[in-house]
């Protein structure tokens, strides 16, 4: 076994879908991989099998499952015995170390997919996950971040810099691009008309994707516009989705903005907007629905958070963080477009992730530090 990655689930998920793209490029390269989750199942898993990457589950049952997760996670590594270890994540990142001592002359990689995290909008648990990893960091052989927002917060908080290393996420373009039976099919499905525009988020409903600024936005162009329709898709828990349900009747939205949960077809969702935004407060590092989004031919708005600035560059309109006013503000400059500048920008933002954001130029570009760590050449001869 050469390259081994673990990761808390396979269930929906930016950092998710990239270690499924990651983990199929390396093993279309020839480079032997396996995936090792912490829980069982999840939707994003028959795909990896379909890639013909093996999955191993370490079945842990609930959060507080510990002593006999962590020993049928000492028992895996010990078997599988790979050269790279890669970790997904901060509680991954952590089990990685743990395992060091099993592992031999394994070297241990890590991520880092996050900034600015804003710690006290979770559980005191979080706080000291956060902390064990800002104290074990220098343990990690390389540590790889998907974004120079998030390398820098980390750097700022105790991660040795010298062993970082900033690797873009990749798009694959040719399952996010632009498709007019796809948008005209999800449009009738959610009753959208011809003549109205949608503008949607698209994310797990958490307090870091601040909701609440776009359903505070949403009132605020609802009042001026009646054309204008608007979609908040993710999954989360029922409370925090009747919180913003509720906001949303008391601003008058009432049937002009739809709940959906998340689907695994999220390109469909993606080519029904006019608009997409990322109203997120803090923590992102490279959001994907920005640039997922983008290769499907869909402008955004972003707030100024992680790297979404240098994702949407020249093609898109950067907000403050929470900040209805200008979030709607942005989105009436948008909708002013004529149809001609309309179909110029949607060119423009999809060719920036083709050219920038591929599949091919991260997997091309992990191989190389994996290898490098690693001391030697990953790919099997004649696979």
């Amino acid at each position: 076994m050469q390259v081994l990655f673990l990761i808390r689930s396979l269930n929906f998920g930016g950092s998710e879908r990239q270690l499924v793209m990651m983990a199929a490029g390396l093993k279309a390269s020839g480079v032997p991989v396996r995936v090792a989750t912490f829980y069982e199942g999840g939707p994003l898993r028959d795909e990896l099998t379909r890639h013909g990457v093996e999955c191993r589950s370490l079945k842990k049952r609930t959060r507080w499952d510990v002593v006999g997760f962590l020993w049928r996670w000492i028992q895996m590594a010990r078997d599988c015995r790979p050269s790279v270890l890669y970790a997904f994540l901060g509680s991954a990142n952590l089990m990685a170390i743990m395992a060091k001592p099993w592992l031999g002359h394994a070297k241990i990689v890590w991520s880092v997919r996050a900034s600015n995290m804003d710690l006290g909008q979770y559980g005191w648990l979080d706080r000291i996950l956060f902390q064990l990893e800002c104290s074990l960091a220098r343990f990690a052989d390389r540590i790889i971040v998907n974004s120079t927002a998030g390398r820098d917060y980390v750097a700022a908080r105790g991660f040795p810099k010298d062993k970082m290393v900033v690797i873009p996420n990749g798009i694959d373009t040719e399952r996010f691009r632009p498709n007019p039976s796809s948008r005209e099919r999800m449009r009738k499905e959610w009753g959208i008309g011809g003549h109205e525009f949608l503008i949607g988020v698209v994310g797990r409903l958490d307090p870091m994707k601040d909701q609440e600024t776009f359903v505070r936005a949403a009132g605020v162009m609802g009042r001026q516009r009646q054309d204008v329709r608007f979609v908040c898709v993710g999954n989360g828990s029922d409370e925090r989705r009747q919180a913003l349900e509720r906001l949303a009747e008391g601003l008058g939205l009432g049937k002009r903005i739809l709940w959906k949960e998340a689907i695994s077809d999220v390109a469909t969702v993606y080519c029904a907007l006019d608009l997409l935004t990322l109203s997120s407060a803090f923590g992102e590092g490279f959001p994907n629905v920005v640039a997922e989004a983008m290769a499907c031919g869909v402008p955004c708005v972003v707030t100024d958070v992680g790297d979404s600035r240098m994702i949407v560059g020249e093609t898109g309109i950067i907000v403050p963080a929470r900040d209805p006013a200008a979030l709607s503000k942005a989105w009436s400059m948008v909708l002013e477009w004529n149809a001609e500048k309309r179909a110029l920008m949607s060119r423009q933002t999809r060719e920036r992730i083709v050219r920038h954001f591929n599949v091919d130029r991260m997997v091309e570009a992990t191989l190389k530090e994996l290898e490098q760590v690693a001391g030697k050449s990953l790919a099997v001869v004649g696979r």
